[in-house]
């Protein structure tokens, strides 16, 4: 029997670059080209995770039979061009600035690729996807289900901002959009700006500040902004943005609206801005519901998959969850532009393959998803670890599988912070287990210890918690599993502490919550990850030996980075993250190292990760 295809997906120019590899419908490997430049949120063409993805495989540019793009530049090209002409002269300048990378690498991309993958034979087909295409193959192909509803929300694509697919089988039917310059995603930006935070990675911490404020503004946003309908269809009133016009989201009138000029980055945080997070956060909410009801009466599914970037904002998603709108939801891991690459490979698998593609979706496990717990990086044996430790001068131990995990359950217990690198690295924005902090979350200090001598972030920034699947429900008011960290649940009340009357606004951080207080967020909320024995059995193996420690079978997990920089990819990523940093011990494949008994000679002389 011939060898199934090997089907390429890129995604690049635009956000987060990143390469995908699919063969016979399996998911072979995925990367972001930003945790091999170390360059955060690397647009450029993704050369060191194609060359990944092609290692991984074992295979040559040559043995590709077809490289995908998650959207279609032309079409994208004729929004931008006609947008511009449209409100010409005030959106010309932003237009002319963008035209040299059009010019030179987005417009004939047919070119740049070719150009870029030397060795890809002269008959290789390059193929395009829609980019709310590449999201919902992304969502739906992966998932667990044989038939779904599909919703994809994001900023834009080509003219889409949102749609709504219906999944069957194999295929993938297209129902319904939202088009440009109406997009919940810029609308969610335009407040991620003018709170002083950056477009495209400070959307998560509007969502973390949003529990601290009151929904003040919710009712202007809803009157002002945008014209709301029933199935979650809306248009927004331009004559409050900018994004059309300059290289900036919200103009005048918006600031007059909502009571000053933008946040500057440096400048501290108010219960205003707190107010105003928590003022879209509950607009997002409540359009994401109806857009849900209406997916679930269009389609009449019971199961629900979700992409796009505004599929990242895990409280809208456990509002949906908890609404019992559907049965069941999935949702795509790397929902951002990153899973798009993942996404057009998908789709040109079922499209190009379709007998061979039904054949593989009605063998697949029943109720497991196909995203290998999203582990679809790189990892590293022993000698290469080793390699690379030594390469350092690094002090360390190496210690067997039990010992490992005895010891590092009692460091935690301990309450140090370990950073924990196993196996193959994560593929999307989350550290689940692989690429990870981790730290007691018992300990009523831990929260502000991490955030500010460890990722170098603002102290109100919540934590996750990994709980063992088994035992979630002891802690959570969570049905189902949660493998992904993208569903946000409450705490269960009889783990509740409530904070002192007085206690308001960030105030409320110097409280605990919880008997878990380091992963509870101050309305009693938390992100969780829920860990099964089957999808990661180290990290599983890890919660069991600090559950049997401690009594508790949780721990705080956030990503294996500082503030401004990637997840760490490799051993000597790791090792420069941590000698740069408070954290405690790290933990790397068998190897354990503890920070201070690092010799100077082993420290780079400038710090690889620093803040922004």
């Amino acid at each position: 029997m011939a060898a199934p295809p090997y089907l390429l997906g890129l995604s690049a120019y635009y956000h987060d670059s990143a390469a995908a590899l699919v063969a016979g419908g399996q998911i072979v490997a995925a990367a972001q080209e930003e945790r091999f430049s170390r360059r955060k949120n690397d647009d450029r063409f993704p050369h060191q995770a194609v060359a990944y993805c092609l290692r991984e495989a074992g295979i040559a540019p040559a043995d590709l039979g077809a490289v995908v793009f998650y959207d279609k530049p032309i079409v994208k090209f004729t929004r931008i061009l006609e947008t511009s002409l449209a409100i010409a002269p005030r959106g010309w300048w932003p237009f002319v600035r963008s035209l040299p990378g059009w010019l030179s690498d987005k417009l004939d991309l047919r070119s740049t690729i070719r150009r870029e993958l030397p060795g890809l034979k002269p008959d290789c087909p390059l193929l395009f996807t829609a980019h709310h295409q590449a999201h919902a193959a992304s969502a739906y192909f992966p998932s667990p289900f044989q038939d779904a509803a599909v919703l994809t929300v994001d900023g834009v694509g080509e003219w889409a901002t949102t749609m709504i697919a219906r999944g069957e089988g194999n295929t993938l039917t297209f129902l319904e959009e939202l088009r440009f310059p109406h997009s919940l995603g810029l609308l969610y930006s335009a407040f991620t700006s003018y709170c002083g935070f950056r477009i495209n990675s400070g959307e998560y911490k509007l969502m973390g500040l949003a529990p601290y404020g009151e929904p003040r503004y919710a009712a202007a946003i809803r009157d002002s902004l945008l014209t709301l309908h029933d199935d979650g269809s809306f248009r927004l009133n331009l004559d409050y943005f900018d994004f059309l016009r300059r290289d900036r989201m919200t103009n005048d009138r918006f600031h007059r609206l909502f009571g000053g000029a933008p946040r500057q980055p440096a400048e501290p945080v108010t219960a205003r801005h707190c107010d105003l997070a928590r003022s879209i956060q509950a607009v997002t909410e409540e359009v994401m519901l109806r857009l849900a009801r209406h997916a679930r009466a269009l389609t009449g599914s019971p199961r629900l998959c979700l992409a796009g970037g505004v599929a990242l904002n895990c409280v809208a998603n456990g509002r949906i969850r908890a609404a019992g709108i559907f049965d069941e939801i999935w949702i795509q891991p790397a929902a951002g532009d990153s899973g798009g690459a993942l996404g057009a490979a998908l789709a040109a698998w079922h499209e190009r393959h379709p007998t061979e593609a039904a054949a593989a979706r009605a063998a697949a496990p029943a109720g497991r998803d196909r995203m290998h717990g999203t582990l679809l990086g790189p990892g590293y044996s022993a000698d290469e670890i080793r390699r690379q430790l030594d390469a350092r001068g690094a002090v360390y131990q190496y210690l067997e599988d039990e010992e490992l995990l005895a010891t590092t359950a009692r460091l935690l217990a301990a309450e140090k912070v370990v950073a924990w690198f196993q196996g193959r690295m994560e593929f999307g924005p989350r550290a689940l287990g692989n690429r990870s902090i981790l730290g007691d979350p018992r300990s009523a200090r831990m929260q502000s210890v991490m955030n500010l001598k460890v990722k170098f972030r603002e102290s109100f920034r919540p934590f996750a918690p990994a709980v063992l699947a088994e035992a979630a429900p002891r802690y959570f008011e969570l049905e189902g599993p949660s493998p992904y960290m993208l569903l946000v649940a409450p705490v269960q009340p009889g783990l509740r502490r409530p904070p002192p009357a007085a206690a308001a606004g960030l105030d409320r951080l110097q409280h605990p919550h919880s008997e878990i207080p380091a992963v509870t967020h101050v309305d009693y909320s938390a992100r969780v990850q829920t860990v099964d024995a089957e999808t990661n059995p180290r990290f599983h193996a890890l919660l069991r030996r600090f559950a049997a420690e401690t009594g508790c079978p949780v721990l705080i997990n956030t990503s294996f980075n500082v503030r401004g920089e990637p997840i760490v990819c490799t051993p000597d990523d790791a090792f420069r993250c941590f000698v740069h940093t408070q954290i405690d011990f790290l933990v790397v494949g068998n190897f354990l190292l503890e920070r201070t008994a690092q010799p100077a000679a082993a420290i780079p002389v400038k710090p690889a990760f620093a803040p922004d």
